[in-house]
């Protein structure tokens, strides 16, 4: 089942009101495209994307599961929605490592999202120690088990595949790897979700830049891209725009 690709840009704590000016090449190419394209900026400059970026579609990068109370520092889904939002990631693996996300906690973050209108681009991976000790698959399958929505549906939910152990090490994953990894996900989409699982896309998130995009969007089950440092630029985001675009 072939699904819309979705390549979305996370610029995590990067960016300034100047740094918007490259929104729109990225809206421009967007709009020539028949996929689906999104920024995820700083909470700070949310707003004023969407006012900049006319349809191309504004992200937050997290959100809390609830609505309203006493959590400083915390942005809840239905502020990002009033802030012109359409979707959110919730459960990156920085985050998970650095505030010690659990899966629970990144589950009821997703459902706050669906339920304000948002879509939930919900994070799984492993770590490196993870990896070599031949657990990838068990601990993807156990994050997704514990992270999914039981109501998710490819209207409201995405999943991103972020191999941990290749970034920053100099270790970079094969196409067989990745194969077998967005593979074992849709199984286990399908299920938790039932028949909603075939539905759900899945992108990969293992730093994607323009010369091995073509590649990794052509892998089944790669349904496009969470994209870190290259989707900061116009010139390198735009580019695998480009290559999703071409694969459909």
């Amino acid at each position: 089942m072939a699904l819309r690709k979705l390549v979305a840009g996370n610029w995590k704590m990067n960016g300034n009101r100047a740094a918007l000016d490259e929104l729109d090449g990225i809206a421009a190419a967007a709009a020539s495209v028949d996929i689906d394209v999104a920024i995820c900026p700083p909470f700070t400059l949310i707003a004023p994307a969407v006012a900049k970026a006319g349809a191309l579609p504004i992200g937050g990068q997290d959100c809390h599961a609830s609505a309203k109370g006493a959590h400083t520092g915390c942005i809840s889904a239905a502020m990002l929605n009033e802030a012109g939002a359409t979707l959110v990631i919730v459960g990156h693996s920085e985050r998970r490592a650095d505030q010690h996300e659990t899966d629970a906690e990144v589950r009821a973050k997703a459902e706050a999202a669906i339920a304000a209108g948002l879509i939930a681009i919900v994070c799984v991976g492993e770590t490196e120690s993870e990896r070599d000790a031949g657990r990838a698959l068990a601990v993807v399958e156990g994050q997704l088990d514990g992270s999914i929505p039981p109501a998710g549906e490819g209207k409201t939910l995405v999943v991103a595949y972020e191999p941990v152990w290749a970034i920053g090490t100099g270790r970079t994953p094969s196409v067989a790897d990745v194969a077998e990894m967005h593979a074992a996900i849709r199984v286990r989409l399908t299920t938790i979700l039932g028949e909603r699982g075939a539905g759900v896309r899945i992108l990969y998130g293992g730093s994607v830049k323009p010369d091995n995009a073509a590649e990794l969007l052509s892998v089944p089950d790669v349904d496009g891209a969470l994209v870190g440092g290259a989707s900061l630029t116009a010139a390198l985001f735009v580019p695998i725009v480009e290559a999703a675009a071409a694969i459909g």
